[in-house]
């Protein structure tokens, strides 16, 4: 099987959150030809709820550990896609990641592994399928 290559082009727009407050939505180009193979039907999305600054944003040492996760993540999962990671959005007290995955098990297995080194986290987690990326679809039309 051919190494998956995976675009590292990102766009990121501004949206509004039901409050009102910004969301700062960014996505990861290049994704549809992934989204062909028809292997990554299942769509998880993880939430980081936080307190959030009265702008709707985390504080700086939130959003400092929200980078290295981030960072993490992409580093485990590029170097062994099981999962895509599509998109990231945060704003209106809550930073969520969507990845599209092979596997739900090896998901989450690859998941504890990326973030075994930094603080347990207030991690919420949702996952169902979605062989047509209906969720990294409608992503994409928030890009400006």
């Amino acid at each position: 099987m051919a190494k998956l290559v995976l675009s590292d082009e990102w766009w990121t727009a501004p949206a509004e959150g039901a409050t009102g407050n910004l969301i700062m939505v960014t996505g990861r180009r290049g994704l549809w030809p992934v989204q062909q193979l028809g292997h990554y039907t299942y769509r998880v999305e993880v939430t980081w709820r936080y307190h959030a600054l009265p702008d709707g944003m985390p504080t700086l040492d939130d959003a400092k550990l929200m980078g290295e996760v981030h960072d993490a993540l992409l580093a485990t999962f590029d170097a062994d896609p099981v999962a895509v990671l599509a998109g990231v959005s945060t704003g209106d007290g809550e930073r969520s990641w969507l990845f599209y995955a092979r596997s739900l098990h090896i998901f989450q297995r690859k998941f504890n592994e990326a973030l075994a080194q930094l603080p347990t986290l207030p991690l919420e987690f949702h996952a169902e399928e979605d062989p047509d990326w209906d969720e990294y679809r409608e992503l994409c039309e928030t890009e400006l």
